[in-house]
C-alpha cells in the first residue's frame, strides 16, 4: 500500500493570492467547493493508495478535514490543526480525536510561536499522548520551528509519533536528521525536500524513520515517487518509505 504522509486541501480560499493566484488588486474568483476528485486522480495516476489531508494553515478548517476523511475512509485521512495560543486549543485537540482523526499539524511559522515554549506545547503533546494522535509540524527553513526546538518537545513525550514535515529544508536538513537519529519518535517526511536530502536522510537513518509527503497541490504524487525511486534504490526499503511506516503509525496492520 502507498501511503501519503502530507497534503492540503483547503476549502475556503479567501483573499489571499498565495492560495487563489490572482495578480495584487486584482477580485479573487468566485469560489468553487473543493473537488476530490482532482486529488484522487492525481493520487491514482501515480498509484498512491491512501493520503493524509490538513489544512494549509492560511485557515484552519477542521471540520471540512473531518468531512473529507469521513466521507473516503479508504483513500483519505485527516489531520487536524490548532494554534497551540488559542484558549480553546486543547477542547478542539480533544474534539479531533473524538471524530477518528489518527493526527494533528502544527505549523509555528504561520500562527506565529516557538515550537520550545514548553507552556504552549506541553498541554497540547498531553493530549496527543492521552488520545494516541501523531503530531507533525510544518517545519521548513527558519526559527520558530527549527528541529531542535521540535526535539526539545517531542523527547519529553517519546509515545507521541513527530513528524517533521520537509526535513526542516533547506538549511535545517542535517539537524532534523540528527533530531530522528536521536529520538525514537521522530520521523521525517520528504515534502519539499531535495533529492540529495532523501539521499542524505536514507545514508543516515536507514528507510524507518522517512515518510513519503508529496503536499499536493504544491507539488505532485508522481514526481515525488521519482524522487524517492532516485535516492532509494532497494525496493524493500522503498516500500516502507512510501506507505509501510505510515501504516504502522496509523496501525493499519494488513498494509
Amino acid at each position: 500500500m502507498i501511503i501519503d504522509a502530507y497534503n492540503t486541501a483547503q476549502n475556503e480560499r479567501g483573499r489571499s493570492d498565495y492560495l487563489t493566484g490572482v495578480k495584487p488588486g486584482e477580485a479573487p474568483p468566485p469560489h468553487t467547493p473543493f473537488d476530490p476528485n482532482r486529488l484522487f486522480e492525481r493520487m491514482d495516476a501515480a498509484g498512491v493508495d491512501k493520503a493524509m489531508v490538513c489544512s494549509l494553515a492560511q485557515r484552519i478548517e477542521n471540520d471540512f478535514i473531518i468531512e473529507l476523511s469521513t466521507k473516503f475512509p479508504e483513500r483519505l485521512f485527516g489531520f487536524g490543526q490548532v494554534r497551540p495560543q488559542d484558549d480553546d486549543a486543547i477542547a478542539e485537540v480533544e474534539r479531533i480525536a473524538d471524530a477518528g482523526l489518527p493526527g494533528l499539524k502544527l505549523h509555528p511559522t504561520l500562527h506565529g510561536y516557538f515550537f520550545s515554549d514548553h507552556g504552549l506545547l506541553d498541554p497540547v503533546y498531553r493530549v496527543c499522548a492521552d488520545r494516541g494522535l501523531i503530531v507533525l509540524v510544518n517545519a521548513l527553513d527558519d526559527p520558530f520551528c527549527h528541529p531542535l526546538a521540535i526535539e526539545e518537545i517531542a523527547k519529553g513525550f517519546p509515545g507521541v509519533p513527530t513528524i517533521i514535515a520537509h526535513m526542516g529544508a533547506v538549511w535545517n536538513v542535517p539537524d532534523a536528521i540528527t533530531v530522528a537519529e536521536r529520538n525514537a519518535n521522530v520521523y521525517l517526511d520528504t515534502s519539499a525536500t531535495l533529492l540529495s536530502d532523501v539521499r542524505r536522510a536514507y545514508g543516515r537513518l536507514g528507510p524507518e524513520k522517512i515518510l513519503m509527503g508529496t503536499e499536493w497541490p504544491g507539488h505532485d504524487f508522481d514526481l515525488e515517487r521519482m524522487k524517492i525511486g532516485k535516492a532509494i534504490t532497494d525496493d524493500a526499503d522503498r516500500a516502507l518509505v512510501e506507505g509501510g511506516n505510515m501504516a504502522r503509525l496509523l496501525g493499519i496492520a494488513d498494509a
